[in-house]
C-alpha cells in the first residue's frame, strides 16, 4: 500500500485489518479504539508527530495475520464470545486485585504523592461503569447481536428488538466507551504513564504495572466493539430485521 493511500485511511480499519499495528500508534500516543476514526494523516498533526516515521513503522510490521488474530474475519457470535470470555472476564477478574493496590497505596502514600489519591477515585468510577456497562452488554445487546448472527446464516428474518435500532445500545455503549477511556487517559498522566518513582514500595509498583496492562487490554477490548462488532451488527441488521 502507497503511503499516500495509508494516510486516508482510518486509523480504526488499519488495525481491524491487522491488529499487530496497535502496538505503533500505541507507540505514537495515538487513539486507536474511541478515537480511530479520523486519518493518520489527521492522528499525526493532531500529535505533531512524522508522519513518515510512523508510515514507515507500519510498512516494517509483519502483515501476516495468523486466524487467532484475525479478527476482522471471524463470525459475529464468536467474536462475542471471545470479547465476553477474554475481556469481560479480565476486566472481572482485575478489578478487584487493582482496586486493593490502589486502596492501600493511596492509604500509605498518600500524603506526600496525592496523585494516587485522584488515581484511587477515578478507577473506583472505572470499576463502578465497566461494571454496568458489561452487564448492558451481556444481557442486552450481545444476546441481539448473535439473534442477528443466526440470522445471517440461515438466511432469514427476525423481528425488531425492543429497544429499536441496534444503533440506540450501540450509541450508548460507545459514549461510554469514550467516557472510560478519557479517564484512563486521566490516569497516565497521574502517574506519568504508569512510570513509579525511584522510592516506590512493591505495591506501589505492582498498582501502576497492572493499571497499564489493564489499560492495554481495554483498548484491544474497545477496537473489538468499537471498530468491528458494532459496524458488522448495524450492517447486519440492515439486512435480516422485518
Amino acid at each position: 500500500m502507497e503511503n499516500t493511500e495509508l494516510l486516508e485511511k482510518k486509523i480504526a480499519d488499519i488495525v481491524a485489518l491487522n491488529i499487530k499495528t496497535a502496538h505503533v500508534f500505541k507507540k505514537y500516543g495515538i487513539d486507536f479504539c474511541c478515537g480511530g476514526g479520523i486519518t493518520i494523516q489527521k492522528a499525526c498533526e493532531k500529535k505533531n508527530i512524522d508522519v513518515n516515521l510512523l508510515l514507515q513503522d507500519i510498512k516494517n510490521i509483519d502483515d501476516k495475520v495468523t486466524q487467532s488474530q484475525n479478527y476482522n474475519n471471524w463470525e459475529l457470535d464468536f467474536l462475542v464470545d471471545f470479547i465476553v470470555n477474554t475481556h469481560h472476564v479480565y476486566v472481572t477478574e482485575s478489578l478487584g486485585l487493582i482496586d486493593a493496590y490502589a486502596t492501600k497505596v493511596a492509604k500509605v502514600h498518600g500524603e506526600h504523592h496525592p496523585a494516587v489519591i485522584k488515581i484511587q477515585e477515578l478507577f473506583e468510577i472505572i470499576a463502578q461503569d465497566l461494571s454496568s456497562h458489561m452487564k448492558k452488554e451481556e444481557l442486552i445487546l450481545f444476546p441481539y447481536v448473535k439473534r442477528l448472527a443466526a440470522a445471517n446464516k440461515a438466511n432469514v428474518g427476525i423481528d425488531k428488538a425492543h429497544f429499536g435500532s441496534v444503533n440506540n445500545p450501540i450509541n450508548m455503549m460507545e459514549e461510554e466507551h469514550e467516557i472510560v477511556g478519557n479517564l484512563f487517559k486521566e490516569i497516565a498522566v497521574l502517574s506519568s504513564n504508569y512510570t513509579p518513582p525511584e522510592w516506590a514500595c512493591n505495591t506501589f509498583k505492582a498498582l501502576y504495572a497492572k493499571l497499564d496492562e489493564f489499560e492495554q487490554d481495554l483498548h484491544i477490548h474497545i477496537h473489538l466493539e468499537n471498530n468491528i462488532l458494532f459496524p458488522k451488527a448495524i450492517a447486519m441488521e440492515s439486512k435480516f430485521v422485518n
